[in-house]
């Protein structure tokens, strides 16, 4: 077994105040047979995560973090000192910040089917030599959360004090408190949904259309520095504007043209700083993202539905023992906030304790991820506090 309390210290080596400081990945292998929920297997795998803080000696104080459709596992501090930016949610967890390190030792892996270091499409298949491809198992959130318990199996966590994600990490939290309901004591989920509806779904579609209808993807087989990067590039341009408003990209660009754009001359040059911005996103997501794990994530977002795969949401909470708290944000219109109160109200109907926030806020379906001394208040109080014994909600 590792020393989950070495790794750590490893870890942060030069801390900044309030932040983590200087961390390494570290990979966990899997070296037996993996089954995934469609039947598929896999002769093993390999999780790339991250520790931030200590393990106490009851080994019950950890808090998993998980990462959306674009995330990873790198979430707090920097790989070196020359990062320009730390991890996506380093805002959040630090010594002191809202996901306290010095009380809290933060586990955060890439999910199984990423391409940031854990087995994926992109991994090399040891029976051919050759990546998988679209050979690689279909995987749903339960196999990624299952995947997570091998990983903090590993690591000798015996319990977790919370589980904590925004979207896609959203729904990971709301299948740990099923999957594991004995293991977890707090469940924090964020601008998240309990199913995927037709909206979420065709934005999916329209991205994986884009990639497979580029020529470079040649059925998912290209080589590493090559394949549908004009494809994925659209992808994730379309994508990430359900992730904002309309309001806070008016307020960011609104029509404004860039310097050297021909005042309003007909062409198809880029003119306006919104079509900058969106071919940046474009162009720096194909440089660290996987096309075949696009699609293999949406897909499993795609098929989440709580519901029907347990007969009702009822029933589906039926297992969970976790005080939860289920955040939802005004302005997020791909997972709006009628479907966070969804999960919440579900839970009251079986008992459960659970909490509904809603914070006011114009960002749209990242405000998760934006600085919001609100959330951080939200985030610290439930994960500080006594656990209630009654039930309380709250809008």
């Amino acid at each position: 077994m590792p020393d989950l309390d070495d790794a750590s210290a490893a870890a942060g080596t030069v801390a900044a105040p309030g932040g983590v400081g200087l961390v390494a990945p570290r990979d966990f292998v899997h070296a037996r047979p993996f089954t995934f929920q469609s039947g598929q297997s896999l002769p093993g795998f390999t999780i790339r995560y991250e520790t931030y803080g200590q393990l106490n000696p009851a080994r019950d104080n950890a808090i998993l973090i998980c990462h959306a459709l674009s995330g990873d596992h790198h979430c707090a501090g920097r790989h070196s000192p020359d990062d320009r930016k730390p991890g996506w949610w380093d805002n959040l967890i630090g010594p002191g910040r809202a996901v306290d390190t010095n009380r809290f030792c933060v586990i955060s892996s890439n999910c199984l089917g990423g391409c940031v270091g854990s087995t994926g499409p992109s991994s090399l298949d040891p029976a051919t030599g050759r990546p998988y491809g679209i050979s690689f198992p279909f995987v749903t959130i339960r196999d990624m959360v299952r995947a997570q318990k091998l990983l903090l199996d590993h690591l000798g966590v015996s319990a977790l004090h919370a589980v904590i994600g925004g979207s896609m990490g959203g729904m990971q939290v709301l299948q740990w408190g099923i999957e594991y309901p004995g293991f977890v004591r707090r469940l924090l989920a964020m601008a998240t949904t309990s199913r995927e509806g037709a909206q979420a779904i065709a934005f999916n579609e329209v991205g994986r259309q884009a990639i497979m209808q580029d020529p470079a993807w040649n059925q998912g087989e290209y080589p590493k520095d090559g394949g549908p990067r004009t494809g994925l590039a659209i992808a994730r341009m379309m994508a990430h504007i359900t992730y904002v408003s309309d309001a806070s990209m008016d307020r960011k660009f609104g029509r404004r043209k860039k310097a050297e754009a021909n005042g309003d001359a007909y062409t198809f040059d880029i003119q306006f700083e919104v079509e900058s911005y969106l071919r940046h996103q474009g162009q720096s997501f194909i440089n660290r993202f996987d096309a075949n794990s696009y699609l293999y994530i949406t897909r499993a977002l795609d098929q989440f539905d709580l519901a029907q795969a347990y007969g009702s949401l009822e029933a589906a909470f039926a297992p969970v023992q976790a005080e939860t708290l289920v955040v939802g944000f005004t302005s997020d219109w791909l997972f709006p906030p009628e479907q966070n109160r969804t999960i919440a109200l579900a839970l009251l109907r079986c008992g459960k304790r659970a909490t509904y926030a809603e914070l006011e806020t114009d960002l749209g379906h990242d405000s998760f991820l934006l600085e919001s001394e609100d959330l951080y208040a939200i985030v610290r109080g439930f994960l500080e506090r006594e656990a209630t014994v009654e039930v309380d909600f709250n809008i």
